[in-house]
């Protein structure tokens, strides 16, 4: 089979006028069996459009904080200045996605967009609306487990994960509050905060709070993540072969 192209939204260094990627979620693609590639950061639709077209799975990353008005709430104080060009940009991709069936997975803020798109909401300071002690803004290294999350019993992270509850590593100040209607949770903190979810009706629409692309070197587990989405990518590459042909 064709190796499948997995688009990765990209990260934008406002201070340096860069584009940048962190190589993680390169690599953990490139383990899996497929092959990244960095969309362009842009708001223009045709653009973007043709880049979408050439992939076969789209890897939503973290980044800077979701605009609140996504989900219909004023800016907080404390809420991050948004990034307007990856909220579009990052809104249109996922319109398509869900219109088209073509896989994709969240990370960190991919969890957050995914929850705003769909009608949830999202604290948007977790020290300031929903403090606790689990630790959620880790310092380095960033390839260990800080706290644990549990399993939804035969859900998919659950079979993936092949346990009840698993380590992760954690690093966002933000977080699903109330999770959208066409979301079902599969992990969840021992403070209560929804860290993994997805859409059932959807052939592989996955996402999770953690962040796989800095441990999946030395985590089994988090490579199985990208495995899975490359494999999905891989299926929908193979479907679009067919279709040509």
């Amino acid at each position: 089979m064709d190796i499948p192209v997995i688009g990765v939204t990209p990260l934008y260094d406002k201070t340096r006028q860069s584009v940048w990627m962190i190589p993680g979620y390169l690599g953990g693609i490139e383990q899996a069996g497929g092959c990244p590639l960095i969309l362009p950061y842009t708001e223009d639709e045709e653009i973007l459009r043709r880049a979408y077209e050439a992939c076969d799975g789209i890897l939503f990353t973290g980044g800077p904080d979701i605009d609140p008005a996504l989900y219909g709430e004023p800016r907080a104080e404390y809420c991050g200045v948004p990034d307007t060009v990856r909220d579009v940009l990052e809104k249109q991709l996922f319109k398509w996605c869900l219109a088209e069936d073509k896989p994709v997975f969240g990370i960190c803020r991919g969890i957050q967009l995914f929850n705003a798109l769909l009608g949830g909401k999202l604290w948007q300071d977790l020290p300031k609306e929903h403090p606790s002690n689990v630790e959620h803004s880790m310092t380095a290294p960033y390839d260990r487990g800080v706290h644990a999350v549990t399993f939804t019993k035969n859900s998919p992270l659950a079979d993936i994960f092949g346990a009840e509850s698993a380590m992760v590593n954690s690093y966002h100040h933000q977080a699903v509050k109330v999770l959208a209607p066409a979301l079902v949770a599969t992990a969840v903190s021992e403070d209560g905060l929804v860290e993994g979810a997805y859409i059932p009706s959807a052939k592989f629409i996955h996402c999770v709070q953690w962040h796989p692309e800095l441990d999946y070197k030395v985590n089994a587990q988090s490579r199985a993540l990208f495995k899975e989405l490359t494999r999905s990518s891989q299926i929908f590459c193979a479907g679009r072969a067919q279709k040509i042909s």
